[in-house]
């Protein structure tokens, strides 16, 4: 079933709208969770609970990418997760080297941006910034950062070695930098 019929079941409060996004979309949210908790019970807790937060936020809001919509819940649920779970002991190393970089990436922004420039400006410089990178060097990127996949599996998906998807993330981390220090 198309996107728009998913939201117009949503904004119609049908009960199949939920059938229709988790037949089309639980192996998507599944592997977001998966990617951050790596734990069947916690994913499938985070795509379950996906699905009632986004009952409850369809209407008012209409997204106009569903998969970013759903996978944006998802995220979000398992990062909180994880937090949760790994406050009082040692997390596991995938994440805590994901979470460096992208505290990194945030300290960069909070460092050198300043406090008035609305989420909209930075969200515009990270499209930009996105938008001009080499399709392979993008997708690398986005499925680190927002994806939370594994050097490994990015290299497999390249079909290339770890090193070239490390060095890859550093020269993207870097270019992000020099975006953000230009409106500084």
């Amino acid at each position: 079933m198309e996107d728009i019929h998913i939201i117009n079941l949503f904004l119609e409060r049908s009960e199949d709208a939920i059938r229709q996004v988790e037949v089309k979309y639980e192996k998507f949210c599944f592997k977001i969770a998966w990617n951050i908790l790596y734990n069947t019970e916690d994913s499938e807790e985070c795509v379950n609970d996906t699905w009632l937060i986004t009952w409850n936020k369809i209407p008012p809001k209409t997204p106009t990418k569903l998969s970013a919509f759903l996978g944006k819940i998802t995220r979000n649920l398992a990062l909180d997760n994880f937090r949760k779970k790994n406050a009082s002991k040692r997390a596991d190393t995938h994440m805590m080297d994901i979470c460096g970089e992208v505290e990194k990436l945030e300290n960069t922004i909070k460092d050198y941006v300043e406090e008035d420039i609305k989420k909209k400006e930075i969200l515009n410089i990270l499209e930009k910034f996105l938008s001009d990178l080499k399709a392979g060097d993008r997708d690398i990127f986005v499925r680190r950062y927002w994806y939370m996949d594994n050097i490994k599996d990015i290299a497999k998906r390249h079909r290339c070695s770890e090193t070239k998807i490390k060095s890859s993330l550093f020269r993207s981390r870097n270019r992000l930098w020099e975006e953000v220090k230009e409106i500084i």
